[in-house]
């Protein structure tokens, strides 16, 4: 599988970086993370992406005006996207089809390719902008699937909850996990 990881400017961009930790070894993955991610990353858990990834062969790290990036193009055969978290300004971006970085330039490939995107938006509440984008996206074929947590599978601490919302999109793009206790 060829994954597209896109880290985007919400509060909870660690949520992205933990996503992509779990990760099998064999899905090649290509990471995007945006300047307002990573300046969110600092502020919130004093962390630098530049050498988070290095020792990892299965995964390639692009920066947001890299344009030229493999991704950017619908003849690069990748399988699935998934942005983590979605700022609403991503969002907006790609409810109306503007393409100005490589977030929203493998979006819109991947959406006319038909392939598969989930979308994880980060506000709380919701405005009905938000809302009315959010129902666009999920009408041309977008999943949208904010970090939302549940008490079924009895977590008992923040690493617990994380587990359970990174397992719910693993099983939205069909990657094997036992993240978290399933429903018996």
């Amino acid at each position: 599988m060829r994954l597209v990881v896109a880290i985007t400017g919400s509060s909870g961009a660690k949520l992205g970086l933990k996503f992509i930790q779990n990760l099998p070894q064999e899905i090649e993955v290509f990471v995007v993370v945006s300047k307002s991610a990573k300046k969110a990353l600092k502020i919130e858990e004093n962390i630098d992406i530049k050498n988070l990834f290095k020792s990892k062969e299965n995964i390639k790290l692009y920066k947001e005006n890299q344009i030229d990036a493999p991704i950017a193009s619908g003849s690069f055969k990748t399988d699935k996207m998934i942005i983590l978290p979605c700022s609403m300004n991503t969002l907006a971006k790609c409810a109306v089809g503007i393409s100005d970085n490589l977030i929203t330039r493998a979006f819109t490939v991947m959406l006319k390719e038909k392939r598969d995107i989930v979308l994880a938006p980060r506000e709380m509440p919701f405005s009905a902008i938000a809302l009315e984008n959010m129902h666009k996206l999920s009408l041309l074929g977008a999943v949208i699937a904010p970090p939302v947590l549940a008490y079924y599978s009895k977590q008992e601490s923040l690493e617990e909850m994380e587990k359970f919302m990174i397992g719910k999109w693993f099983d939205i793009l069909k990657i094997e996990h036992n993240l978290y206790e399933r429903w018996n």
